[in-house]
C-alpha cells in the first residue's frame, strides 16, 4: 500500500538495491541500510512502518536489532510496536520459530518472490491497522492497496502514485490530523527532494477528483479523512 515507509537491514548491496527498487515499484518508500548500528540509528530519529531484517549482517546478528526494540519504551521512538519481517537465508525450522519467538511478526527465506513478500507487508500492515479486509471503505470510496485502485460510486478515479500515497495515508489515519510533516515521511525517504509544497498541490489535486469532503484541513496543523462521510 502506498504511503508506507520502510527500512531494509542488509549489508548485501546488490539485495538491497533489487530491494529498494521493488518496494519503490510499489510506491512505497524505501531507504536501507548495512547493519545493526545503522538499523538502530534510523530506528531511533525516525518512524518506519515496517522492517525488513536480515539476520546475518556484517557487524552483528540482525536479531539484536529486533531484541532491543521490542524492549524498547513505548511512547517515543524507536516505536517498540514496529512490524519486522525476517528476511534469512537460514531455512532450518528452529531458526524460524526462534525468530518468531523474539518477537517478528514474519518469516521469509531467501530466495523468495517479491510479489509474495510485498503481500505480505500489506498483511503485516493490515494487522498493524487493525482491520482484516483487503480493501478501504468510506462511503463511495473504495481502495484497493495492492491493485493500486480507487473507485468511488464503482467508477474509477485515476490517481498518481504520490496521491495515491497521500490518500491512503490520511485514511489508515483517519480520524486524525496528519501534519504535513508526517505525510512526507510515509512517502518519502532519505534521497528523496521535493518541493515545499509537494502535499498541499497533492492534496489539491485529491479534492479535484475525489470532491471537496474526503480530506479536510486544519489550519495550522494539517490534514485528516473523517470517521465516517458526512451524511
Amino acid at each position: 500500500m502506498p504511503g508506507m515507509r520502510v527500512l531494509v537491514v542488509e549489508d548485501d548491496e546488490g539485495i538491497a538495491h533489487g530491494l529498494e527498487l521493488a518496494l519503490r515499484h510499489e510506491g512505497w518508500a524505501a531507504d536501507t541500510v548495512p547493519g545493526v548500528e545503522a538499523a538502530w540509528s534510523a530506528l531511533t530519529v525516525e518512524p518506519f512502518d515496517i522492517v525488513l531484517l536480515d539476520l546475518g549482517l556484517a557487524d552483528g546478528d540482525g536479531a539484536q536489532v529486533l531484541q532491543r526494540l521490542r524492549r524498547a519504551p513505548p511512547g517515543r521512538l524507536p516505536d517498540p510496536a514496529t512490524p519486522v519481517l525476517i528476511m534469512t537465508a537460514r531455512d532450518q525450522v528452529a531458526s524460524r520459530i526462534a525468530g518468531l519467538d523474539m518477537g517478528a511478526d514474519d518469516y521469509v527465506t531467501k530466495p523468495f518472490d517479491a510479489g509474495e513478500l510485498a503481500a505480505r507487508i500489506r498483511a503485516l500492515r493490515r494487522r498493524a491497522a487493525g482491520r482484516a479486509q483487503p480493501e478501504l471503505l468510506w462511503g463511495e470510496l473504495a481502495i484497493d492497496p495492492a491493485a493500486r485502485r480507487v473507485t468511488r460510486a464503482g467508477k474509477a478515479v485515476e490517481l498518481s502514485s504520490r496521491e495515491f500515497g497521500v490518500l491512503m495515508a490520511l485514511m489508515e489515519a483517519r480520524p486524525r490530523v496528519l501534519s504535513r510533516q508526517q505525510i512526507e515521511a510515509s512517502l518519502y525517504n532519505w534521497e528523496s527532494l521535493l518541493d515545499s509544497n509537494a502535499i498541499e498541490v497533492h492534496v489539491h489535486h485529491l479534492r479535484r477528483k475525489l470532491g471537496d469532503g474526503v480530506i479536510r484541513t486544519l489550519r495550522g496543523v494539517g490534514y485528516f479523512v473523517p470517521a465516517e462521510p458526512a451524511p
